[in-house]
Protein backbone atom coordinates (compact mmCIF):
# COMPACT_ATOMS: atom_id res chain seq x y z
CA UNK A 1 0.00 0.00 0.00
CA UNK A 2 1.55 3.43 -1.24
CA UNK A 3 0.41 6.68 0.83
CA UNK A 4 -0.09 10.02 -0.89
CA UNK A 5 2.19 12.94 0.60
CA UNK A 6 -0.53 14.47 2.79
CA UNK A 7 -1.34 11.35 4.28
CA UNK A 8 2.80 10.82 4.80
CA UNK A 9 2.58 13.78 6.69
CA UNK A 10 -0.17 13.52 8.63
CA UNK A 11 0.88 9.62 9.84
CA UNK A 12 3.95 11.29 10.67
CA UNK A 13 2.75 14.01 12.44
CA UNK A 14 0.15 11.76 14.81
CA UNK A 15 2.99 9.63 15.45
CA UNK A 16 5.47 12.25 16.58
CA UNK A 17 2.39 13.66 19.04
CA UNK A 18 1.65 9.85 20.36
CA UNK A 19 5.67 9.32 21.12
CA UNK A 20 5.49 12.27 22.68
CA UNK A 21 3.06 12.13 24.90
CA UNK A 22 4.38 8.71 25.87
CA UNK A 23 8.36 9.58 26.24
CA UNK A 24 8.33 13.64 27.42
CA UNK A 25 6.85 12.69 30.93
CA UNK A 26 10.35 9.65 31.32
CA UNK A 27 12.43 12.64 30.23
CA UNK A 28 10.93 14.76 33.08
CA UNK A 29 11.74 11.70 35.35
CA UNK A 30 15.57 11.42 34.03
CA UNK A 31 16.00 14.98 34.36
CA UNK A 32 14.47 15.41 37.98
CA UNK A 33 16.72 12.54 38.93
CA UNK A 34 19.80 15.08 38.43
CA UNK A 35 17.88 17.86 40.16
CA UNK A 36 19.12 19.72 42.88
CA UNK A 37 15.58 20.59 44.05
CA UNK A 38 14.15 18.32 46.87
CA UNK A 39 10.66 19.04 46.10
CA UNK A 40 10.84 18.71 41.62
CA UNK A 41 10.32 21.52 40.62
CA UNK A 42 10.36 23.14 36.86
CA UNK A 43 12.58 23.93 35.46
CA UNK A 44 15.47 22.25 37.43
CA UNK A 45 17.48 25.24 39.60
CA UNK A 46 20.66 22.99 39.08
CA UNK A 47 21.95 19.46 38.23
CA UNK A 48 23.44 17.13 40.77
CA UNK A 49 24.49 13.59 41.31
CA UNK A 50 23.46 13.65 45.08
CA UNK A 51 20.62 11.52 44.85
CA UNK A 52 22.07 9.14 42.63
CA UNK A 53 24.45 8.61 45.28
CA UNK A 54 21.96 8.58 47.92
CA UNK A 55 19.59 6.02 46.35
CA UNK A 56 22.34 3.21 45.64
CA UNK A 57 22.74 3.50 49.22
CA UNK A 58 19.59 3.14 50.14
CA UNK A 59 18.63 -0.15 52.01
CA UNK A 60 15.71 -0.14 51.86
CA UNK A 61 16.03 0.75 47.90
CA UNK A 62 18.75 -2.18 47.95
CA UNK A 63 16.31 -4.43 49.45
CA UNK A 64 13.61 -3.62 47.22
CA UNK A 65 15.67 -4.52 44.58
CA UNK A 66 17.09 -7.64 45.08
CA UNK A 67 12.82 -8.58 46.43
CA UNK A 68 11.76 -7.62 42.94
CA UNK A 69 14.61 -9.80 41.10
CA UNK A 70 14.10 -12.62 42.83
CA UNK A 71 10.14 -12.60 42.59
CA UNK A 72 10.58 -12.08 38.74
CA UNK A 73 13.23 -14.81 38.56
CA UNK A 74 11.31 -17.89 40.46
CA UNK A 75 7.94 -16.49 38.34
CA UNK A 76 9.82 -16.47 34.98
CA UNK A 77 11.47 -20.06 35.96
CA UNK A 78 7.56 -21.37 36.71
CA UNK A 79 5.96 -20.13 33.69
CA UNK A 80 9.06 -21.43 31.66
CA UNK A 81 7.95 -24.94 32.47
CA UNK A 82 4.40 -24.29 32.88
CA UNK A 83 4.03 -22.20 29.50
CA UNK A 84 6.07 -24.37 27.90
CA UNK A 85 3.87 -27.87 28.99
CA UNK A 86 1.25 -26.22 28.30
CA UNK A 87 1.63 -24.80 24.79
CA UNK A 88 3.08 -28.52 23.76
CA UNK A 89 -0.27 -30.36 25.13
CA UNK A 90 -2.27 -27.44 23.23
CA UNK A 91 -0.21 -27.80 19.99
CA UNK A 92 0.73 -30.84 19.35
CA UNK A 93 -2.34 -32.80 20.65
CA UNK A 94 -5.81 -32.95 20.09
CA UNK A 95 -7.91 -33.31 22.83
CA UNK A 96 -11.95 -32.30 24.32
CA UNK A 97 -12.33 -28.68 25.56
CA UNK A 98 -8.69 -27.46 23.84
CA UNK A 99 -9.77 -23.77 22.91
CA UNK A 100 -11.27 -23.44 26.17
CA UNK A 101 -7.94 -24.06 27.84
CA UNK A 102 -6.37 -22.30 25.50
CA UNK A 103 -8.73 -19.04 26.52
CA UNK A 104 -7.91 -18.98 29.74
CA UNK A 105 -4.77 -19.34 29.79
CA UNK A 106 -4.75 -16.01 28.06
CA UNK A 107 -7.02 -14.57 30.26
CA UNK A 108 -5.04 -13.28 32.75
CA UNK A 109 -3.10 -11.04 30.75
CA UNK A 110 -6.46 -9.24 29.16
CA UNK A 111 -8.02 -9.05 32.98
CA UNK A 112 -7.69 -6.10 34.70
CA UNK A 113 -5.08 -6.06 37.36
CA UNK A 114 -6.99 -5.18 39.86
CA UNK A 115 -9.47 -7.73 39.47
CA UNK A 116 -6.89 -10.54 39.61
CA UNK A 117 -5.08 -8.89 42.41
CA UNK A 118 -8.49 -8.97 44.07
CA UNK A 119 -9.39 -12.20 43.24
CA UNK A 120 -5.92 -13.88 43.92
CA UNK A 121 -5.83 -11.77 47.79
CA UNK A 122 -9.12 -14.01 48.72
CA UNK A 123 -8.24 -17.09 47.11
CA UNK A 124 -4.87 -17.00 49.31
CA UNK A 125 -6.54 -15.67 52.46
CA UNK A 126 -10.40 -16.55 52.70
CA UNK A 127 -10.22 -20.08 50.28
CA UNK A 128 -6.84 -21.38 51.27
CA UNK A 129 -6.17 -19.93 54.64
CA UNK A 130 -2.78 -18.84 53.92
CA UNK A 131 -1.11 -15.52 54.99
CA UNK A 132 0.48 -13.11 52.28
CA UNK A 133 4.05 -13.75 51.61
CA UNK A 134 6.79 -13.16 48.96
CA UNK A 135 5.65 -16.80 48.23
CA UNK A 136 1.70 -15.81 47.33
CA UNK A 137 3.45 -12.79 45.57
CA UNK A 138 5.25 -15.10 43.14
CA UNK A 139 1.98 -17.23 42.59
CA UNK A 140 0.37 -14.18 41.35
CA UNK A 141 3.16 -12.64 39.08
CA UNK A 142 3.43 -16.61 37.41
CA UNK A 143 -0.47 -16.54 36.68
CA UNK A 144 0.23 -13.78 33.97
CA UNK A 145 3.96 -14.64 33.57
CA UNK A 146 3.01 -17.99 31.70
CA UNK A 147 1.15 -16.06 29.19
CA UNK A 148 4.40 -14.42 27.50
CA UNK A 149 6.21 -17.46 27.31
CA UNK A 150 2.82 -19.50 26.40
CA UNK A 151 2.08 -17.16 23.41
CA UNK A 152 6.19 -17.11 22.06
CA UNK A 153 6.76 -21.12 22.36
CA UNK A 154 2.79 -21.94 20.97
CA UNK A 155 3.97 -19.31 18.05
CA UNK A 156 7.24 -21.15 17.41
CA UNK A 157 5.94 -24.62 17.48
CA UNK A 158 3.14 -23.28 14.67
CA UNK A 159 5.40 -21.95 12.39
CA UNK A 160 8.15 -25.54 13.07
CA UNK A 161 5.46 -28.27 12.41
CA UNK A 162 5.90 -31.71 13.73
CA UNK A 163 7.84 -33.31 10.45
CA UNK A 164 11.28 -33.13 12.35
CA UNK A 165 9.66 -34.75 15.51
CA UNK A 166 7.67 -37.70 13.83
CA UNK A 167 11.26 -38.23 12.21
CA UNK A 168 13.04 -38.44 15.41
CA UNK A 169 10.12 -41.18 16.68
CA UNK A 170 10.48 -43.13 13.72
CA UNK A 171 14.05 -43.76 14.10
CA UNK A 172 13.40 -45.23 17.35
CA UNK A 173 13.90 -41.92 19.73
CA UNK A 174 11.36 -41.63 22.72
CA UNK A 175 9.79 -38.95 23.78
CA UNK A 176 12.52 -37.06 26.01
CA UNK A 177 15.06 -37.98 23.63
CA UNK A 178 12.84 -36.32 20.96
CA UNK A 179 11.88 -33.30 23.16
CA UNK A 180 15.60 -32.78 24.02
CA UNK A 181 17.51 -33.31 20.49
CA UNK A 182 14.97 -31.83 18.22
CA UNK A 183 12.08 -29.80 20.05
CA UNK A 184 14.16 -28.24 23.05
CA UNK A 185 16.72 -26.54 20.19
CA UNK A 186 13.85 -25.06 17.79
CA UNK A 187 11.95 -23.68 20.88
CA UNK A 188 15.36 -22.11 22.73
CA UNK A 189 14.63 -18.54 21.31
CA UNK A 190 11.42 -18.59 21.77
CA UNK A 191 11.91 -19.64 25.54
CA UNK A 192 14.48 -16.85 26.17
CA UNK A 193 12.41 -13.83 24.55
CA UNK A 194 9.21 -15.35 26.82
CA UNK A 195 11.46 -15.32 29.78
CA UNK A 196 12.98 -12.02 29.13
CA UNK A 197 9.26 -10.66 28.53
CA UNK A 198 8.06 -12.64 31.70
CA UNK A 199 11.48 -10.74 33.80
CA UNK A 200 10.16 -7.56 32.95
CA UNK A 201 6.21 -7.70 33.45
CA UNK A 202 6.85 -9.30 36.59
CA UNK A 203 10.01 -6.61 37.67
CA UNK A 204 7.53 -3.44 37.46
CA UNK A 205 4.14 -4.76 38.17
CA UNK A 206 2.26 -3.37 41.18
CA UNK A 207 -1.63 -3.64 40.71
CA UNK A 208 -1.51 -7.41 41.28
CA UNK A 209 1.60 -7.44 44.13
CA UNK A 210 -0.11 -4.50 46.40
CA UNK A 211 -3.11 -7.25 46.77
CA UNK A 212 -0.86 -10.19 46.85
CA UNK A 213 2.12 -9.01 49.02
CA UNK A 214 2.52 -9.43 52.95
CA UNK A 215 3.30 -6.26 55.24
CA UNK A 216 7.10 -7.55 55.43
CA UNK A 217 6.90 -7.84 51.48
CA UNK A 218 8.10 -4.32 49.74
CA UNK A 219 9.09 -4.91 45.64
CA UNK A 220 10.91 -2.18 44.07
CA UNK A 221 7.38 -0.41 42.44
CA UNK A 222 5.61 -0.62 46.33
CA UNK A 223 8.78 1.20 47.40
CA UNK A 224 8.40 3.52 45.22
CA UNK A 225 4.77 4.07 45.80
CA UNK A 226 5.79 4.57 49.55
CA UNK A 227 8.03 6.94 48.95
CA UNK A 228 7.28 9.49 45.79
CA UNK A 229 5.03 11.53 48.48
CA UNK A 230 7.87 11.77 51.68
CA UNK A 231 9.59 15.06 51.52
CA UNK A 232 12.94 15.10 50.25
CA UNK A 233 12.51 11.71 48.92
CA UNK A 234 11.19 12.34 45.32
CA UNK A 235 14.44 12.94 43.87
CA UNK A 236 15.36 9.47 45.31
CA UNK A 237 12.04 8.09 44.03
CA UNK A 238 13.34 9.71 40.56
CA UNK A 239 16.16 8.15 40.12
CA UNK A 240 14.92 4.72 41.02
CA UNK A 241 12.24 5.19 38.37
CA UNK A 242 14.95 5.73 35.80
CA UNK A 243 16.99 2.68 36.66
CA UNK A 244 13.55 0.67 36.74
CA UNK A 245 12.98 1.78 33.23
CA UNK A 246 16.34 1.00 32.38
CA UNK A 247 15.48 -2.54 33.55
CA UNK A 248 12.43 -3.16 31.87
CA UNK A 249 13.43 -2.06 28.74
CA UNK A 250 16.80 -4.17 28.16
CA UNK A 251 15.09 -7.31 28.21
CA UNK A 252 12.11 -6.09 26.53
CA UNK A 253 15.31 -4.95 23.63
CA UNK A 254 16.73 -8.40 23.78
CA UNK A 255 13.00 -10.22 22.89
CA UNK A 256 12.53 -8.05 20.38
CA UNK A 257 15.95 -8.74 18.88
CA UNK A 258 15.89 -12.11 19.29
CA UNK A 259 12.63 -12.77 17.55
CA UNK A 260 13.52 -10.31 14.70
CA UNK A 261 16.62 -12.73 14.16
CA UNK A 262 14.84 -15.76 14.34
CA UNK A 263 12.63 -15.01 11.70
CA UNK A 264 15.87 -13.43 9.53
CA UNK A 265 17.33 -16.92 9.11
CA UNK A 266 13.90 -18.23 8.26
Amino acid sequence: MRLGTSARVVLAIVTGIILLAVYLPLFVVLVNSFSTSTSLTWPPPGFTLEWWGKAFQSAGALEAVGTSVMVALVSTVVALVLGTLISIALQRFDFFGREAISLLIILPIALPGIITGIALNNFFRTIMGVPLSIWTVVIAHATFCIVTVFNNVIARLRRTGTNLEEASADLGAGVWTTFRLVTFPQLRSALLAGALLAFALSFDEIIVTTFTAGSGVTTLPIYILNNMFRPSQAPVVSVIAVVLVVVSIVPIYLAQRLSGSEQTRR
